[in-house]
């Protein structure tokens, strides 16, 4: 089936004056630009493994610099790596023009005044989203020295890179995605559906609850990612309530 791409310069209809079948070929179009530029960054991302996989052995080097090495016990172990590096690499180089594609998908059924409030969210969910998976890296070192203390000096450590990568990888993208609490929160304020006020009067659960899903969520499950979590989301709480009666005024 020949799938026909619209010009840049072409006029887009209005959603209202789109029929099903023209959203649902709106929506192959954005699908398959998205799927093209995921497969030419995941390429890319496949010819920079070494670098990729140096970054993101660094936290490993800094607990144990003189034998940071990664053990593999199957023939196949290297190249399904190397393509778990490229997929996940893929996506980061591609939410670009993921993000593009769905902004410019949900764009027409927006009113001015969604449009005027969704770009700063998309800017501060992006900020956010890249500070969490940050904040994660960085304290990643003091999880894998809790870990690695925890056992006793008894144990004698052998890491698997898939292991390895999986739970880094996953740390970051839950440290980035708790991070885009206090965009839920304004967004929920700006709606109606929470005011400064409750938010205020809620404050003593709330901390108890940010807590508890920071403990829980980790998947490091250490006392230094929890609080490295916790603190933050706290804070965006509190930021939450002052930028909530900012908007409504």
């Amino acid at each position: 089936m020949a799938i026909s791409l619209k010009r840049s310069g072409e006029a887009r209809p209005e959603p209202n004056a789109m029929t099903l079948v023209e959203h649902l070929t709106e929506l192959r179009r954005r699908v398959v630009v998205c799927a093209v530029a995921f497969m030419i960054t995941a390429t890319v991302a496949f010819l920079l493994y070494n670098w990729i996989l140096a970054f993101l052995k660094h936290p490993y080097c800094q607990v144990a610099p003189h034998h940071c090495g990664f053990y593999i016990t199957g023939p196949l172990d290297g190249l399904a790596l190397r393509v778990k590096i490229a997929a996940y690499g893929g996506l980061v180089l591609a939410s670009p023009v993921l993000l593009w594609e769905l902004w410019r998908f949900i764009t027409p059924g927006l009113n001015p005044k969604e449009k005027k409030y969704a770009i700063p969210f998309i800017v501060a969910s992006i900020a956010l989203f890249l500070l969490g998976s940050l904040v994660a890296f960085v304290t990643f070192p003091h999880a894998l020295g809790w870990l690695d203390s925890i056992g006793g000096p008894s144990l004698t450590e052998i890491l698997d890179p898939t292991k390895y990568l999986s739970l880094i990888v996953l740390l970051m993208t839950v440290f980035g995605l708790t991070f885009e609490f206090p965009v839920l929160l304004v967004s929920l304020e700006l709606a109606g559906v929470l005011t400064p006020k409750q938010l205020s009067s809620f404050r003593r659960w709330a901390i108890v609850l940010i807590v508890v899903v920071a403990g829980v969520v980790t998947p490091s499950s250490d006392p230094f990612s929890m609080m490295a979590l916790a603190i933050p989301l706290y804070l965006f709480y509190e930021l939450s309530i002052v930028v909530g009666k900012l908007v409504r005024r």
